[in-house]
């Protein structure tokens, strides 16, 4: 596996920014400066589905 943010077997969590945005985030990769954890490690499906309830459309 060459990307570990396509790994479906993987650990994820789900961070988020100042604005609010969010990421999904590989669980053993440090987190980058200006990020924290939103969403501790879950499957990538379900990190993808947290994402998805919490989405803010920054348009609106």
């Amino acid at each position: 596996m060459d990307n570990p943010f396509d790994d479906e077997q993987g650990t994820f969590c789900v961070l988020i920014n100042q604005l609010r945005q969010r990421s999904l985030w590989p669980a053993h990769l440090d987190v980058p400066d200006g990020w924290k954890v939103e969403h501790p490690g879950s499957s990538r499906m379900q990190c993808l589905d947290y994402i998805e309830k919490h989405w803010i459309d920054p348009r609106s």
